[in-house]
């Protein structure tokens, strides 16, 4: 079998299984990346003696130790994780190219401490998944990708607005950065390229959905209690993969006297869940059970290049999901509402090589607001972000988002150091503060310290 049939074998097999079974890793994806790294050596090998079949890049990736600390009573480790991500990228004859990537993640802490539940430490204690597998190829003003891929459509500092395709891992709340919280989803994606204009349609047969974590987890997103209840959470249920619960979209951008301006529409099965509660009078307990309602988004961005600062918007606006209501006999604690979350920011480049980045957002119930609805008819916020480098390599930075309708807020300092070639050492703080059921405020027992030491290759 010739190189570039067996590298196509190995991509295409890799591709299907993973969407056939909607599992994050196939069994052999080791041995599979260990071969195609094989393969890349001797198609290098037959390129450097002129041979046009096939190239490929070698592999390439980062590995990261993080650590951190929990300083809200009772003061515990929080975090010992180690994570390893690697890939490799290619060519197959004339117009294919591939992309394989997978990602492992140990975490220490739930061995070597009992501070977490059983089912949290089994959640996630160890976790390998696929990362970006996907094929590419062209014809005419056309662009084609199949595979497991990141789509995004829209991208602001500290939270998600326009990025409605990709699925996520919350299990750390939205601290992690975001190309380590993004899951691929498994699509076919088509892009159309004429002139100003760039279009894109977009298929997702079996798609990923967040990752919440467990009950007693340190971010898990825990549901309203009431007084002489017991809480307690089912499994949650997660759609059959059949063609109905797929998801699909479409997107077009225009480039125009430097405004870049794009309008979606995306039909999906919620990739973030929506709990269901149950109430049991007579047995005194109340039951979440997280479900992902069949939802409609429309939605835009737009960026502007003013000279001194850019301009960044997005909008979506939302049919189809629950909301959360405090009233005990609502028959499963939800109230169907339409929502518009928009956002508007501002970049600014200062003296100094420092950055500030300013930005206002909203979510509004556009339809009858449910009176007891546990979000305002709007929710009003702002984000502030400052960074700037003290010396060369090293960068400190600033994050603050806080609501405008209550004392709810998020602080995030850190400092990073890049102080070899390929090497970066980040120490931080996130701390919180809020009432119970704020965004923030939830988690004001996980204010915690940390420290990141990555080597990228």
């Amino acid at each position: 079998m010739s190189m570039a049939l067996k590298q196509w074998f190995l991509i295409a097999a890799s591709l299907l299984a993973g969407i056939a079974w909607a599992e994050d890793v196939p069994e052999d994806i080791e041995a599979l990346l260990r071969e195609a790294a094989q393969d890349d050596a001797r198609m290098a090998a037959l390129a450097e003696k002129g041979s046009p079949t096939a190239t490929g890049g070698g592999l390439h990736g980062f590995a990261q130790f993080e650590l951190a600390r929990t300083t809200s009573r009772p003061v515990h480790w929080s975090k010992m994780l180690g994570r390893i991500e690697l890939g490799s990228t290619g060519r197959l004859g004339d117009g294919l190219k591939w992309k394989l990537s997978a990602r492992a993640d140990y975490d220490a802490v739930y061995t070597v401490t009992d501070h977490f539940p059983a089912a949290v430490a089994d959640d996630q204690r160890f976790n390998l998944m696929l990362r970006e597998n996907y094929l590419d190829f062209g014809a005419g003003d056309w662009d084609f990708r199949i595979g497991r891929q990141h789509v995004i459509w829209g991208e602001m500092v500290g939270l998600f607005f326009a990025d409605v395709v990709s699925a996520r891992d919350m299990r750390e709340f939205i601290l992690p950065e975001f190309n380590i919280m993004r899951i691929p989803q498994w699509a076919a994606r088509a892009e159309y390229f004429s002139g100003d204009f760039h279009g894109e349609l977009l298929w997702v047969p079996v798609p990923s959905y967040d990752e919440t974590g467990k009950p007693g987890a340190e971010f898990f997103p825990k549901q309203p209690e009431y007084p002489g209840y017991a809480i307690r959470y089912a499994n949650e249920q997660k759609p059959s993969r059949r063609p109905a619960n797929g998801n699909y979209g479409l997107r077009g951008g225009w480039l125009k006297d430097g405004w870049d301006i794009a309008a979606f529409y995306y039909r999906s099965t919620d990739a973030a869940p929506t709990f269901y509660r149950s109430v049991d009078a007579v047995a005194g307990v109340i039951e979440y059970e997280a479900r992902h309602d069949r939802i409609s988004q429309w939605g835009g961005t737009l960026a502007k290049d003013l000279g001194s600062m850019v301009l960044k918007a997005e909008a979506v606006y939302t049919r189809g999901r629950g909301l959360t209501v405090l009233r005990l006999n609502d028959d499963d604690g939800l109230a169907r509402q339409n929502t518009l979350d928009w956002v508007a920011g501002l970049d600014f480049v200062l003296p100094a090589e420092t950055r500030l980045n300013l930005q206002f957002f909203q979510s509004l119930v556009t339809n009858a607001r449910d009176p007891d609805l546990l979000q305002e008819k709007r929710e009003n916020g702002y984000s502030v972000l400052v960074n700037g480098k003290l010396r060369p390599g090293l960068e400190a930075e600033v994050l603050w988002v806080a609501s405008l309708n209550r004392s709810d807020w998020m602080l995030r300092p850190k400092l990073s150091w890049k102080f070899e070639k390929d090497w970066r050492l980040v120490v931080g703080a996130d701390v919180f503060h809020g009432p119970t059921l704020g965004y923030f405020g939830r988690y004001s027992a996980q204010d915690r310290v940390y420290t990141e030491l990555r080597y990228s290759y």
